[in-house]
């Protein structure tokens, strides 16, 4: 399979599983702005994150934000339940309408292959491993990484460059109108 992820261009090559273990194919969520997120339930940035992620994802789901949210049980076992129990902690506690999809391993050799193209693509500064519970990663409508946060960084900080696809997107629509 690893020879398969090397041709992998974008994320929306990839097909994951849902929260009921369905297939999700990414490329469904083209021209769509991404912020992809490793979650935990029983994390001390949980509240915090899921607060915001909530927030952030309810004033911008009508202008094309997708949150996609892939329950992690490598840090601190703080994500010990099942995707039943996981999606019922997000959705009760926290009123999470954005889409939680099957735990997966973000490190190691069992790591899902959509979590090794991003860290390939955006290691950088953080290095090619995920440190910790709720690191997030910005896709723009094409399925690049654009940029990669720290898991201490809030949700809300990331919405100027979260505004900045979107405006990206108007202007490259605006100049393919005006090209024709």
């Amino acid at each position: 399979m690893a020879s398969q992820s090397n041709t992998k261009s974008s994320v929306h090559d990839f097909t994951v599983k849902d929260a009921r273990g369905n297939d999700v194919n990414l490329g469904d969520y083209k021209g769509k702005v991404l912020l992809i997120v490793n979650v935990a339930s029983q994390c001390g940035l949980t509240n915090s994150n899921y607060t915001e992620l909530n927030q952030v994802y309810d004033k911008y789901k009508g202008k094309g934000l997708e949150i996609l949210a892939f329950p992690c049980n490598q840090f601190g076992a703080q994500e010990p339940g099942t995707n039943e129990e996981i999606v019922e902690f997000a959705c009760t506690r926290f009123k999470a309408e954005f889409s939680i999809f099957d735990k997966v391993d973000v490190n190691g050799d069992n790591a899902a292959p959509l979590y090794k193209f991003l860290k390939s693509s955006k290691g950088e500064v953080l290095g090619d491993s995920i440190k910790w519970n709720f690191s997030k990663f910005l896709v723009d409508k094409d399925g690049n990484v654009v940029d990669r946060y720290a898991p201490t960084t809030s949700p809300l900080s990331i919405e100027k460059d979260i505004k900045k696809l979107f405006i990206m997107n108007v202007e490259w629509s605006l100049n393919e109108y005006h090209h024709e």
